[in-house]
């Protein structure tokens, strides 16, 4: 049965729209692990536009599931990891004028830099994932990285135009979940993913644990976190 991780950057996106303490994104992860979210995803960017060290600190206190920090392959978020100790480490580009990642890791380009960071994290006992899209000389490049897991960007699946291309999409990425798995690394997947398509994917199998925080904290804007996040459980593990 799937796990689902629930991003809750954008919390931290409306507190800091005011500057001030509200809404607090340690109070939303108790929440979400109340209403069955197996896990915490946040993203400490480098500019600390929404996630601030703050959060991190006590998050790693509180959080009684899993913690996963998406990261920059930094020494700064690498030093940082090493000393807060997530359950697992995500690396994922980064971009100062994006919105949001909006592409997977190219990690072939990168492969010592990466290969140099994951080796600093595990030696310091953290799993280490990289955010890559669902590709095989991707997949092949984050296999001898070391990484102990890929997680799928899903966007292009996500932003599909039309049935045809969202067809292709959804077959790279089962071509992805096969390749991995051969390759002996852990699958999750994450990125665009929704109430409405969620169920496409994971009607693949092989993934581990989805990602998703967008759709679920506009949905609790109008219904409520503890609602969102058990719908979203429901179609995770019940799909």
């Amino acid at each position: 049965m799937a796990r689902l991780g629930v991003n809750i950057d954008h919390v931290a996106t409306i507190r800091q729209a005011r500057g001030g303490a509200e809404p607090d994104p340690v109070a939303a992860a108790a929440i979400a692990e109340l209403a069955g979210a197996d896990g915490i995803t946040i993203h400490l960017r480098e500019d600390r536009r929404h996630i601030q060290d703050r959060d991190l600190r006590l998050l790693r206190q509180t959080i009684k599931t899993r913690l996963n920090l998406e990261m920059a392959a930094t020494d700064e978020m690498v030093s940082i990891a090493l000393s807060v100790k997530p359950d697992m480490c995500t690396l994922v580009p980064e971009k100062r004028q994006e919105l949001t990642t909006e592409g997977g890791l190219d990690v072939r380009l990168h492969l010592d830099a990466i290969r140099g960071a994951v080796q600093k994290l595990q030696d310091g006992g953290l799993i280490v994932s990289l955010f890559i899209d669902p590709d095989t000389d991707q997949i092949k490049a984050a296999d001898k990285s070391g990484a102990d897991y890929i997680e799928i960007h899903t966007g292009a699946f996500a932003e599909a135009s039309d049935w045809k291309a969202e067809q292709e999409e959804l077959k790279k990425i089962e071509n992805a979940i096969k390749l991995a798995g051969k390759l002996g690394l852990g699958v999750n997947a994450g990125h665009g993913l929704n109430y409405s398509n969620i169920r496409k994917v994971a009607a693949l199998g092989g993934i581990e644990e989805y990602n998703i925080g967008h759709s679920i904290i506009s949905k609790a804007v109008l219904v409520g976190l503890d609602r969102a996040v058990r719908d979203m459980v429901d179609l995770v593990k019940y799909s």
